[in-house]
C-alpha cells in the first residue's frame, strides 16, 4: 500500500530557504526512483526534481542550481533543499515514485502535500 507524507513547507521571504521531507513506506523507497512535484494555484502539477535509487539526480530548468534533491534509503525519506526561493516557487509540493527512467509519477496516489509560500 502506498503511503507518502510530505512536510517542511511554510512561509518564506524571497531569497530564503526551506527543506522539505517526504516519508514513505520501505516498499516504495527500496527500489524506485523518486521525485518531487508541485502544483501552483490554477496550474497543473509539474515535475520538479528526481533521484534514482543510486543517487543520480536531475532537475527542471526552473529550479536547477537552486534546489537539491536527496534521499536516505535507510530512513525511507526523500528531501528537497530549496534555496534562493522565488515567488514563482509558491505551490503545494508533493513526492511520488517515478515511472522507470521518466519524470512521470508512478502512483495515482498523492499525499496531502506541503504548502510553500514565497512572499515578502
Amino acid at each position: 500500500q502506498v503511503h507518502l507524507v510530505e512536510s517542511g513547507g511554510g512561509l518564506v521571504q524571497p531569497g530564503g530557504s526551506l527543506t522539505l521531507s517526504c516519508a514513505g513506506s520501505g516498499s516504495i523507497f527500496s527500489i524506485n526512483p523518486m521525485g518531487w512535484f508541485r502544483q501552483a494555484p490554477g496550474k497543473q502539477r509539474e515535475w520538479v526534481a528526481g533521484i534514482t535509487s543510486g543517487g543520480r539526480t536531475n532537475y527542471a530548468d526552473s529550479v536547477k542550481g537552486r534546489f537539491t534533491i536527496s534521499r536516505d534509503n535507510a530512513k525511507n525519506t526523500l528531501y528537497l533543499q530549496m534555496n534562493s526561493l522565488k515567488a514563482e516557487d509558491t505551490a503545494v509540493y508533493y513526492c511520488n515514485a517515478l515511472r522507470g527512467s521518466t519524470n512521470w509519477p508512478k502512483y495515482d496516489y498523492w499525499g496531502q502535500g506541503t504548502q510553500v509560500t514565497v512572499s515578502s
